[in-house]
């Protein structure tokens, strides 16, 4: 259900059940979360095997769930997501084709969300009488702001990728997203990873001000400056 490889410096994390559009059951989630936390290259890319990128829950798997099992497999998206932004490694997700309700969550939980021009986004869960519940209900806003988030999920419309830029949900459009993820690759692991844990500190403005001068002068200590002397 998941493959892995790696190409130097970038951990490689292939959902692999093209028949399904790589949707992922509750086994699936398992073998993602423990596949990211395993991983320790500084870059990991995120994508789908066949012509999808995700099409979120394996909805012949949620059929048969019951109440309890319903909310533990809602918890075991979230984890896989929170698995994803807590990461030391930078991920990036790279889109190449639809990627639908718990799909986009976990794009959502990525650093960088890279697509080629036949990707496609919704959130498709309010016309099954669902939600997104990986948590999508707080990272969208997050991302697109509560305008678009409210657009998306109470919709259920389908965007292009050139919306999805517009509304802050891509990063970029390319032709090759794994040219993108290796030149983030070829950068020093230790800034990478700072800047990651920077750009995703919550705490007071003062507490950050604190943590990154210290995680500066940290960084500055290790770095090769010779030339600039």
């Amino acid at each position: 259900m998941i493959t892995t490889s790696i190409d130097g410096a970038v951990g490689i994390v292939t959902l692999d059940r093209p028949h399904k559009r790589n949707a992922l059951s509750p086994a699936g989630l398992d073998e993602l979360e423990v596949t990211i936390g395993s991983l320790d290259t500084s870059v990991i890319h995120l994508r789908g095997a066949g012509p999808a990128f995700c099409a979120g829950a394996d909805l012949s798997a949620v059929a048969e769930l019951d109440s309890a099992d319903a909310r533990e497999f809602a918890r075991s998206g979230q984890r896989v997501a929170n698995a994803i932004e807590r990461s030391e490694s930078v991920i990036v997700a790279s889109i190449d084709g639809a990627a639908r309700g718990g799909g986009v969550e976990l794009a959502l939980a990525c650093d960088l969300r890279v697509a080629t021009p036949e990707a496609s986004f919704a959130e498709t869960g309010v016309r099954l009488g669902l939600f997104g519940a990986w948590g999508g209900t707080h990272r969208l806003p997050a991302v697109v702001g509560a305008g678009n988030a409210r657009d998306l999920a109470l919709s259920g419309r389908t965007i292009d990728a050139e919306e999805a830029l517009r509304m802050g949900l891509l990063s970029r459009i390319v032709d090759d997203p794994a040219e993108i993820v290796a030149a983030i690759a070829d950068h020093d692991p230790a800034a990478l990873a700072t800047i990651k844990k920077r750009l995703r500190d919550d705490a007071p403005p003062e507490e950050q001000d604190r943590r990154e001068a210290a995680a500066f002068a940290e960084l500055v200590e290790d770095a090769d400056l010779a030339d600039y002397r």
